[in-house]
């Protein structure tokens, strides 16, 4: 039998058995992506009077109710119910019981109601008591931080999403190096910033290009977050990080507008510290950086007809100004966007059974950058030198279906799509290609007025399909769906210029070109080269999952399911490259309320996460390549002047040869000979053991212990010996996509006849690399290291929920994050993309290298808190302590062979031994402190609130070192910047915002 299938049939027959095991009802806490769920359970001292109780669910600002008939026992639940406020009252023989409670529904929560009734007399009912509990959701085995933005109106947090998800325990920021714009990701639980997921209202808007990132809204539009940190349901894959969910606001029977002005500007930031080396040269010039912005909101919501059908429209203007120079201080940058946001929701309650919604919105921004020579003694801006485009963010939408099909089951569709849009370019690409002098001894480099390697454009569209169901049967709450996922990239990269040519100067060597053609040594000669990767290249991503949760007794949840995943990235002509299915994550967790009053608890699971293969990996490795040499006769250089700058321009003469095109034509290649033929998935496995108590009605506590272990890596490995010797010497493959560490199954030259004509497998744990003695013999092979990361930490938390006075949130993390693997994305040598790191390109990149990883952060430390002072003043703060980052000493050689490119061998150069120095062996660099506060003013007139907010970012103004040059290279002369900083916390900045809601 076929041992997936085997255990696939294992996985189903076990949620099956679940289902039909036991007959208690389950009040569960599991939510879809965009919505909560209401639970509880009615009593009475009289338990047969409960029998034919209906318990309604009512928004009173939209309307919308639900019914249904609470079971003997009295439980009752709500399943896929859009965030916002309740009412729950009751019926019983028709006759009212009338208003129950008052509830709020969380995002990706369950909120419990319970409450006690005096039934025993029909015409004197009462409520004798009444529970709402939303701090301990005791039915939830799974790791989750909630945060509204009524919450986030009290505190000085950054205005993105990114930042708010910092507020969860154990997550930190990535390394700025990775992206554009500084904080584009985070780390959870020491993965790596390109393994998370990102949805909005359930549409999935993760970067998939490279996982960096991802589409964004405005503050403004948001109405709550939910940070899932761990065991979560099989509901959500594709990530061995962790999950930022949201959900947006949405209209209501009232008829709202108002306006939010935020603006920021720059005679409230203070400046860069100038760095300069030891002998006095600068290495980091900041002082004239700056920026300005500013941004208007305007909304307007209410009924399109009354209790139906509602709207929520959202215009954000803005205006960023920002100047900046490079860390010479040579250059000078400005920039400006005023591109504007719009976002729309409509809500149709179709009936008290169906809900419609549908979200649209479109980020697409367009940055101007000159860029000008700049004195730095003098402080003045000189000549122009060039104007930069740079394109990003796109039109997103997403229409939900909601369906109560009956009192236990439930559906929910959803189709959306995802847009982003990159391209960057300048002027001066356009005009003009590069030209690089490369003649030997007497070559300037580059000496045209561009020195851009390639102009790249690109649209990511992501089409996302998705059906959830939800099916109470008896003492089990069956969750089951499929998502499906077709992301495309359409990827255009050339060199720039108008004619897209790249012209290379050079001296010959050699009796013949490189095409062939006779040319005298040492005698000039002018290279031509079209390099070009233009295609359209698909990913889709698919999934399959089914959960039980089942309430073993009144206190005890079981919870099981199993996620099924497949995913096939295509090259650009719609063939699968790498196709990884079958891939199965079994995920198990327990919540047991140990005192029966749905206050404590004590949790657990295990689980399965699978990454999927970034898009950048087609693109990159399987695209049809066009690279063109065409050879000519340099007959001398001509002086040309353009946009006020003075270049050169080779003149041509003869050409000198055929086009050689043997390098690429253009169509895609056999890729058998540069892929394995039989990958295996990245995944990691994921512990968690946890207990949480609340304290009384607004304190609560909790503890957690996590343990995560990731297998596997996909990346590129240079194979130098593929095991087929001809004669005396190994054959290659050169770079190839492959599993390091694992056996590498590839299409190559079998009978050395120079013509791939049959498959080997190489044990790349053993073998791949050649090796050769003194006098270049072949030796044998090496193998490469498997990849390891593990991360082990505990949590405290404890929380005072905020009751119109003050509130407070405080954790602590104490983690260890090791291995010789960050994942995807490399912090060492800042490369962002996703699985093309450096990490395996030979053996010793990564030989010797297991230690503490760059995520790695010994001390968490989080707190917020705000005050109100009287009914008008409100006072808010952050603080996060963070002890540092590891420091390694990086060389480049090894002692092994005469490969120089990155290592962790140290040269002596007085012995000329090599020392080897483990990862994050040079200690870490300062510990980093994070102070916010904030003062906000409100009023309420009789036409409108007010609210007008001061905040502070960095109130310290702390400058501490984030991340250091760790090439070290040779001792006692090797890099006089070992250790220097390449990275530190911005400086302190101010925030003011105005806000009428009328």
């Amino acid at each position: 039998m076929n041992k997936k299938a085997s255990l696939i049939g294992i996985a189903l027959k076990v949620a099956l058995g679940f289902s039909l095991a036991a007959s208690i009802p389950l009040q569960t806490a599991q939510a879809a992506s965009g919505d909560g769920s209401l639970v509880g359970r009615l009593s009475s001292s009289d338990k047969s009077s409960l029998e034919g109780v209906e318990v309604t669910v009512r928004n009173p600002d939209t309307g919308f109710s639900r019914t249904v008939r609470a079971d003997a026992d009295g439980n009752y639940r709500f399943p896929f119910l859009p965030v916002g406020n309740y009412t729950v009252e009751a019926r019983k023989d028709g006759a009212t019981l009338g208003k129950l409670a008052d509830v709020t529904v969380g995002l990706g929560t369950a909120t419990t109601a319970d409450v006690t009734l005096n039934l025993t007399n029909m015409d004197a009912i009462e409520v004798t008591g009444t529970r709402i509990i939303t701090a301990v959701d005791v039915r939830s085995t799974e790791s989750a931080t909630n945060v509204t933005m009524a919450e986030l109106d009290r505190l000085p947090v950054e205005r993105d999403i990114m930042s708010v998800a910092l507020l969860a325990p154990g997550l930190s920021k990535g390394d700025a190096g990775l992206c554009a714009g500084g904080n584009c990701g985070v780390s959870f639980g020491g993965s790596s910033i390109a393994e998370n997921t990102v949805y909005i209202n359930g549409l999935n808007v993760t970067d998939f290009y490279n996982r960096v990132g991802a589409s964004s809204v405005p503050y403004a539009f948001y109405k709550e977050f939910q940070i899932k940190t761990g065991g979560y349901s099989v509901e959500f894959g594709r990530t061995t990080g962790g999950v930022i969910n949201a959900v947006t606001r949405s209209g209501t029977n009232e008829f709202e507008f108002g306006t939010e002005i935020a603006w920021e500007p720059s005679s409230l930031q203070s400046s860069k510290t100038d760095r300069f080396r030891a002998n006095g040269t600068p290495y980091i010039i900041g002082s004239y950086d700056e920026y300005d912005r500013t941004t208007a909101t305007a909304y307007a919501s209410g009924p399109i007809i009354q209790d139906k059908l509602f709207f929520f429209a959202l215009y954000e203007a803005r205006d960023f100004e920002k100047t900046n120079t490079d860390n010479s201080g040579n250059t000078l940058f400005q920039e400006t966007s005023d591109d504007a946001f719009w976002g729309a929701k409509v809500d149709w309650q179709i009936s008290d059974r169906h809900l419609l919604e549908f979200l649209a919105f479109s980020d697409e921004d367009d940055a101007v950058i000159d860029s000008f020579d700049f004195n730095y003694p003098q402080g003045a801006r000189e000549d122009f030198k060039d104007r930069q485009f740079e394109t990003n963010g796109g039109m997103n939408w997403a229409a939900t279906y909601t369906g109560y099909l009956t009192n236990s089951l439930s559906m929910k569709v959803l189709y959306g799509e995802n847009e982003r849009e990159f391209a960057r370019y300048s002027n001066n690409d356009l005009l003009c290609s590069r030209i690089r002098d490369r003649q030997e001894d007497i070559g300037q480099g580059d000496v045209g007025c561009t020195t851009t390697a390639s102009v790249t454009e690109r649209v990511d569209e992501r089409e996302a399909a998705r059906i959830d169901f939800e099916w109470e049967l008896g003492s089990h709450l069956l969750r089951f769906g499929m998502d499906h996922e077709v992301n495309t990239s359409n990827h255009e990269q050339y060199y720039p210029g108008p004619d897209r040519l790249l012209y290379e100067v050079y001296t010959n060597e050699e009796e013949r070109l490189e095409n062939g053609f006779p040319w005298p040594v040492n005698a000039p000669y002018v290279r031509t080269r079209i390099n070009e990767v233009d295609g359209e290249f698909e990913t889709i991503n698919r999934a399959y999952y089914l959960e039980d949760n089942w309430s073993i007794t009144p206190t005890l949840v079981l919870n099981g399911g199993v996620r099924l995943e497949a995913f096939d990235n295509k090259n650009s002509d719609g063939d699968s490259y790498i196709k990884i299915d079958d891939m199965i994550a079994p995920r198990f967790g327990f919540s047991w309320d140990m005192r029966g009053d749905n206050r404590s608890k004590l949790f657990g699971n295990a689980g399965r996460y699978f990454l999927p293969v970034a898009n950048v990996i087609n693109i990159k490795q399987a695209g049809g390549f066009r690279d063109e040499r065409t050879y000519y006769e340099f007959i001398q250089f001509d002086t040309v002047t353009e946009n006020g700058v003075t270049f050169q321009r080779p003149r041509l003469g003869d050409q000198l040869g055929p086009v050689d095109n043997s390098q690429g034509d253009g169509s895609v290649g056999d890729l058998r000979g540069e892929v394995d033929a039989d990958m295996d998935p990245v995944y990691q496995d994921e512990l968690i053991l946890g207990f949480q108590s609340m304290i009384d009605d607004t304190w609560s506590w909790g503890v957690r212990g996590i343990y995560r272990r990731l297998h596997n890596a996909i990346d590129d490995m240079e194979i130098t010996s593929t095991g087929i010797v001809c004669d005396g010497e190994p054959l290659g493959a050169g770079f190839v996509m492959g599993n390091p560490g694992e056996p590498l199954t590839i299409y190559t030259d079998t009978n050395c006849d120079g013509e791939n004509d049959g498959f080997v497998t190489i044990d790349t744990a053993q073998a791949g690399w050649a090796m050769f003695d003194e006098d270049g013999n072949y030796t044998g092979d090496v193998g490469y290291p498997e990849p390891k990361r593990t991360y082990k930490a505990i949590e405290f938390m404890i929380d005072r929920a905020w009751d119109d006075s003050w509130s407070m949130n405080a954790t602590y993390t104490l983690s260890w994050n090791k291995g010789n693997a960050e994942g995807p994305v490399n912090s060492d040598t800042d490369f962002a993309d996703a699985g093309r790191t450096e990490a395996f390109d030979n053996p010793w990149v990564n030989y010797g290298a297991y230690g503490y990883l760059p995520n790695d952060h010994r001390h968490q430390f989080k707190l917020r808190g705000a005050y109100a002072l009287g009914e008008h003043w409100e006072f808010g703060a952050t603080l996060g302590v963070q002890s540092g980052r590891p420091i390694s000493a990086r060389g480049e050689c090894n002692p092994f062979d005469d490969t120089c490119f990155y290592s962790f061998f140290i040269l002596n150069e007085t012995t000329g031994e090599y020392e080897l120095r483990g990862r994050g062996s040079e200690g870490e660099t300062d510990w980093v402190y994070d102070l916010g506060a904030n003062v906000t003013y409100r009023h309420s007139f009789s036409a409108a609130d007010l609210s007008v907010k001061f905040a502070v970012y960095n109130l310290l103004n702390q400058e501490r070192v984030t991340e250091v040059d760790d090439y070290l290279g040779s001792i006692p002369n090797g890099n006089s910047e070992y250790r220097i900083g390449t990275g530190y916390q911005s400086p302190r900045y101010g925030l003011l915002t105005l806000k009428l809601d009328f």
